[in-house]
């Protein structure tokens, strides 16, 4: 049967000072009415029932979680003790079903990415299940067709044709996958044609997964397994911070994925966007005859252009005589950034946290 996990862990830094500790980019409504993580809700309806969705979130988030998907049971959101990237939360959440379900098959996708085609996104998941139950040892990912040399996302180069693709789901070997690079090999991977985006969804066996971050990341594998021995005790709570907490963070691609051998990707049929930055606003949302983006507030642009400016209908922004700005206005912080060092939006949260002014992240 096919279980859904939904990664929600996210810290959302680079959408500060809108994306707060307490209320970060997947739980905020950037893309449209609703948050980011109803919106990943919304496209599995029609996949797979409710009773076999789990949600994987940081433990603080637990409550908000509960609050914005109020049809999930609370013993279906599973709060890590601290963040340990993707490669123990897939395992976590491997584990967590199979203790159910050993031959369970899931569907992992990331609670912050903005996909509208759902009848595409659910026509390509059926037919990545449906290799998987052909060759159960399987890693199925989905990749994006570039359209530009991005430095921020990873890449996989595929390899030759996998028997039962068709012209709207070519599906393919996975030769390799790639770390985000430099402008320079961003534009050879573009020139080549045989590079796709990665998207971060997969499609396995909880039983593969499991194997192969036995195999490859043993020490990982173990305090998993130990955690999963307590799921149904009084114990639960401690040894999951203990072993969880005792974990080296790691991504999946970096424990499995750029080491396993029967990897297939699929050319995705649906859209896709990351939505990783401001800058992703403009993408999402258009501009406006100014060529400015302005998402939830009251502009007024004079002689401005390239800007994005996100804030409340209440409080007006007025711009003059700029060009290329982010200015996103809050209650208690307002950021006003170049938008070609966005990435930098980071280095302020840390220097946030340097400064012990907790109150603003």
């Amino acid at each position: 049967m096919l279980y859904a996990v939904i990664m929600a862990g996210g810290a959302g830094t680079r959408f500060w000072p809108a994306s707060r500790a307490a209320l970060p980019k997947q739980l905020l409504a950037l893309a449209g009415e609703r948050t980011m993580l109803q919106e990943t809700w919304d496209r599995l309806q029609g996949l797979t029932p409710v009773e076999r969705i789990l949600v994987v979130t940081n433990r603080a988030l637990t409550s908000r979680v509960a609050q914005q998907l109020p049809d999930l049971p609370a013993a279906a959101i599973l709060g890590e003790p601290c963040k340990r990237d993707t490669g123990p939360c897939t395992g976590l959440a491997a584990a967590w079903i199979a203790r159910r379900d050993p031959d369970a098959t899931l569907l992992m996708l990331p609670a912050d990415h903005v996909i509208r085609q759902q009848a595409a996104f659910r026509t390509a998941v059926e037919h990545a299940v449906g290799l998987v139950h052909a060759d159960p040892t399987r890693i199925v990912t989905f990749g994006i067709r570039p359209d530009y040399a991005a430095e921020s996302f990873g890449y996989i180069q595929r390899g030759a044709p996998l028997p039962g693709g068709s012209a709207d789901l070519p599906t393919f070997h996975a030769r390799s996958f790639r770390e985000k690079p430099t402008a320079e090999v961003a534009r050879d991977y573009l020139a080549t044609g045989d590079y796709y985006w990665n998207s971060g969804i997969f499609v396995w066996k909880a039983a593969t997964i499991l194997d192969a971050l036995a195999s490859r990341e043993p020490e990982m594998f173990t305090h998993l397994e130990r955690i999963a021995a307590a799921a149904d005790s009084d114990r639960f709570p401690q040894v999951l911070d203990r072993e969880f907490t005792a974990i080296a963070g790691k991504s999946i691609d970096y424990a499995v994925l750029e080491h396993y051998d029967n990897r297939v990707v699929i050319e995705s049929p649906f859209d896709w966007d990351d939505a990783g930055s401001w800058q992703a606003m403009t993408r999402l949302h258009g501009t406006d005859d100014q060529g400015n983006t302005v998402i939830g507030g009251r502009h007024l642009g004079l002689d401005s252009t390239g800007c994005v400016v996100h804030g409340n209908p209440r409080h007006l922004v007025v711009t003059l005589g700029v060009r290329d700005c982010i200015v996103v206005q809050t209650p208690d912080a307002t950021l006003v950034a170049n938008k070609h060092d966005e990435e930098a939006v980071r280095q302020v949260v840390q220097q946030l946290k340097d400064r012990g002014w907790e109150a603003y992240l």
